[in-house]
C-alpha cells in the first residue's frame, strides 16, 4: 500500500496537523492523525515575522531550519505512533508556514511565502518531500490560494450533488461544487475563520482558543463594532481573492476598537467577533452560491458551536453538515488535502483550480525533494 503524510500548519499557529493516508479508489483513507504541538516560544517567532520588522532575512532563515527540524520530528511521531517504517511512505506533502501571503499587490510582483525546509524534512525523515505548492499557481496568473478546494472537488463532488464546502480554519474559505460535474468549481477566501476570535481569547484570558465558542456565547454583538468590521474593503472584492493573517490581526482589530470612546467588555468583542465570521460566511455564500445547495463544514471551526449556531441561524443552507459525515474529521482535512496534493505532484497532475485562485490555466503544483 502507498501512504502518504499531509502536514498542513495554518494562520491560527495551534500545532502541526500531521496525517497518515492511502488513497485506494482514489478516495482518502486517514490511518491515523496528531496535532504535534508548536512550543510558546515558536509561535512568538512564527508571529513576529508574519509582520515586516527588523533583521527579517536572517530570522527567517534560522525558522526555516528550526520549522522543517519541527516538520520532521512531527512525522516521525506519526511513524512511531503506527509503527510504519518510513520505507512505506510515497511521499510527504508539506504545505509549510505561511509568513507572507501577498496576493494583490497593485504594485509590484505578488508573491507567496511559506517556510519549513523540505530538505530538512527530507534528509531527517529519509521521506520524499514535496513543498511549495503555491508560487507556481501565482506564476500562472493566480493568487496561489486557496488550494484545498481541488481536494475538495475531487472528495465531495463526485456523486452530482450540488455542494458548498465551508473550511474554517485561520481564515474561512468556500468552495462551490455544482451538481453539473462538467461546470467548473469555484471558490475563494470570505474573510477571517477562527484566528481573530483566538487572537483576542489569547490576548484576553491567555487561552488556546475559545472552546465550543461558550465564552462567544455569552457576550452580546455590539452592533457599531460590527458595522465597522464589515467595512472593510476585503469583504466587498469579488472573486478570486484570498488573504491571511497580513491584513486580519489583531493590529487590525485594534484599529477598529479605537474608534469607540467608550471601552468595549472583552466577552461583547468576542461575541462580536463570532458573528463576524458567521456574516462574512453567510454573506458571500448568499452572494456567489445557488440556492438550496448543501452546506458542509470543515475545519477547526467546525467544532465551535456557537460559531456553527451563528451560520445556521443565517440561513444559507437548508442542509447543514460536517466533513465527518463523509468519513473525513472536519480537522484533518487540510493536512489530508496536501498529502494528495504531493499525490498529483509526484502523478504529474495538476492540482489548482482556475476558478478557484485566478490562474490562467490549471499546473502542476510543487517542489520535489528526495528522501
Amino acid at each position: 500500500m502507498n501512504y502518504y503524510i499531509g502536514l498542513m500548519s495554518g494562520t491560527s499557529l495551534d500545532a502541526i496537523d500531521a496525517v497518515l493516508v492511502s488513497f485506494p479508489d482514489e478516495q482518502p483513507v486517514l490511518h491515523h492523525a496528531i496535532n504535534y504541538p508548536l512550543s510558546e516560544s515558536l509561535r512568538n517567532d512564527i508571529r513576529a515575522l508574519c509582520t515586516p520588522g527588523d533583521n527579517e532575512i536572517d530570522r527567517m532563515g534560522q525558522l526555516d531550519i528550526v520549522l522543517g527540524n519541527t516538520f520532521a520530528a512531527a512525522v516521525k511521531q506519526l511513524l512511531t505512533d503506527t509503527d510504519i517504517d518510513a520505507a512505506e511512505i510515497h511521499a510527504i506533502g508539506s504545505h509549510g508556514q505561511t509568513i507572507r501571503h501577498r496576493p494583490g499587490l497593485e504594485k509590484g510582483h505578488c508573491f507567496t511565502l511559506q517556510i519549513g525546509d523540505p530538505n530538512t524534512i527530507a534528509e531527517l525523515t529519509g521521506i520524499t518531500t514535496v513543498a511549495d505548492f503555491r508560487r507556481r499557481d501565482m506564476a500562472v496568473g493566480g493568487q496561489g490560494a486557496p488550494l484545498v478546494p481541488a481536494f475538495h472537488a475531487t472528495f465531495f463532488g463526485r456523486d452530482a450533488h450540488a455542494r458548498i464546502i465551508l473550511n474554517i480554519g485561520g481564515m474561512a474559505n468556500v468552495t462551490l461544487l455544482p451538481a453539473d460535474t462538467k461546470t467548473p468549481a469555484s471558490g475563494f477566501d470570505t474573510g477571517p475563520g477562527n484566528i481573530l476570535m483566538d487572537s483576542w481569547i489569547q490576548q484576553q484570558q491567555q487561552q488556546p482558543f475559545d472552546h465550543d465558542g461558550q465564552w462567544a456565547a455569552s457576550g452580546t454583538v455590539n452592533l457599531q463594532l460590527l458595522d465597522s468590521l464589515l467595512k472593510d474593503s476585503f469583504f466587498r472584492l469579488a472573486p478570486p481573492k484570498s488573504t491571511g493573517r497580513e491584513h486580519f490581526n489583531s493590529g487590525w482589530l485594534q484599529q477598529h476598537l479605537d474608534k469607540f470612546e467608550h471601552t468595549l467588555t472583552p466577552v461583547d468583542v468576542q461575541a462580536t467577533l463570532s458573528e463576524l465570521t458567521a456574516t462574512s460566511i453567510a454573506n458571500a455564500i448568499k452572494k456567489y452560491a445557488a440556492e438550496n445547495m448543501e452546506l458542509v463544514v470543515c475545519g477547526g471551526g467546525a467544532h465551535n458551536a456557537d460559531l456553527m449556531q451563528r451560520i445556521v441561524q443565517k440561513r444559507v443552507s437548508t442542509t447543514v453538515k460536517t466533513s465527518g459525515d463523509y468519513g473525513l474529521a472536519a480537522e484533518w482535512v487540510e493536512a489530508v488535502a496536501f498529502a494528495w496534493l504531493a499525490r498529483e505532484r509526484l502523478a504529474q497532475r495538476p492540482g489548482n483550480l482556475p476558478g478557484v485562485t485566478g490562474a490562467h490555466r490549471p499546473v502542476v503544483l510543487g517542489g520535489i525533494y528526495p528522501g
